[in-house]
């Protein structure tokens, strides 16, 4: 009886391991299939388009460190996206948290003259500190007042994109014309990889914090009640987990996710802090955990396909004359067959428990 049981699980998380990769694999090629008949509504040519979109992003070493480079923010962002969803809380302020840790970074950066790494350091611990306060306060109005997160964080967006501007224009702003802050310090900036794509340091950064955040999920107390949380918050409070004091707190270490690609973006990449600066990297992550199906490891490669997205435009627009905007529909069709696999997948493994 306990061999049957022992073979009927191992059945189980080989169909699991299956289908999460199958899920994402058919959400990506269904996305294309229908982008093609788009593209070729528009009058264009989709292999033409999609060979310029390949090229674009990984023709060259240096058009592929610049996926890497464009994925770093996504990839953080993402696991951010990730580790609230997987604690039962849907972090849709990843964009407010991104502007805060950057914000934060650009002021350790411009105003702390420290010695050596030290000064990287801190503008590294600044960064994350700004992400994790903005994703607390929703955390906190959650577990105390019982708020929903997802109105507080949204509008928390708002204001952190609207508070930047008002710095970069105002008290952090440098002598002339542009809205933006002085340069970050040498010494708070991010090495080099790449000279020729400006790949840097981030991505080292961003697949460490992947393999962090695996550990935190997998194998730490927290994790677990995270995880608990997650799945059924009544169970998990009969277990004895404070269920508003863990949903607290996966919120204020998703926002310091966050916070963490903004603060890599301006550290490593723009070295000032600019008014707008990102291009919806909070946004974009929320796409990103999706089609990684809320797993640290699948958000690598998730954040890759969306940075090849971004990189490769450019190729689609000047070779195959399609506008940008294509590739915001390719994304938003890949999130559509996501959610589509996966809500399919609930519903056979409802019929399987039910006969």
């Amino acid at each position: 009886m306990s061999n049957d049981n022992g073979q009927s699980g191992r059945r189980s998380l080989l169909l699991n391991a299956v289908q999460g990769l199958l899920i994402p694999l058919l959400a990506v090629t269904g996305a294309l299939l229908v982008g093609s008949a788009v593209i070729a509504l528009v009058g264009a040519d989709p292999w033409k388009a999609y060979t310029a979109l390949y090229k674009g992003a990984f023709g060259s070493q240096v058009q592929f460190n610049m996926t890497l480079l464009n994925a770093t923010p996504l990839l953080l962002a993402g696991l951010a996206v990730v580790l609230a969803f997987r604690g039962g809380t849907f972090n849709i302020g990843g964009e407010g948290q991104l502007y805060m840790g950057a914000l934060f970074a650009t002021w350790a950066g411009t105003t702390l003259p420290l010695p050596g790494e030290l000064a990287l350091l801190a503008a590294l611990l600044a960064g994350l500190l700004g992400g994790l306060l903005w994703g607390a306060i929703p955390g906190y109005l959650k577990a105390t007042r019982g708020f929903n997160e997802v109105i507080t964080t949204i509008l928390l967006n708002y204001i952190a994109i609207w508070l930047v501007s008002y710095f970069v224009h105002g008290p952090m702003k440098e002598p002339g014309w542009n809205p933006q802050s002085r340069a970050v310090f040498e010494a708070a900036r991010l090495p080099i990889l790449d000279p020729r794509s400006g790949l840097n340091l981030g991505i080292v950064i961003a697949i460490l914090t992947a393999f962090l955040v695996y550990l935190l999920l997998e194998w730490t107390t927290l994790g677990f009640s995270i995880r608990m949380v997650g799945l059924n918050r009544t169970a998990a409070a009969y277990a004895g987990v404070n269920v508003p004091l863990t949903m607290a707190l996966t919120l204020g270490l998703s926002g310091a996710l966050a916070g963490l690609a903004g603060t890599v973006e301006v550290l490593g990449r723009q070295y000032r802090l600019l008014d707008g600066f990102s291009p919806g990297y909070g946004f974009d992550a929320i796409a990103v955990a999706l089609l990684a199906r809320l797993n640290p490891w699948g958000t690598i490669f998730s954040a890759i396909f969306f940075g090849a997205l971004r990189t490769g435009a450019n190729g689609m627009q000047v070779v195959a004359r399609l506008p940008v905007v294509v590739v915001y529909v390719l994304e938003g069709l890949v999130i559509l067959f996501t959610i589509a696999g996966n809500s399919g997948r609930f519903k056979l493994r409802r019929k399987a428990v039910m006969r």
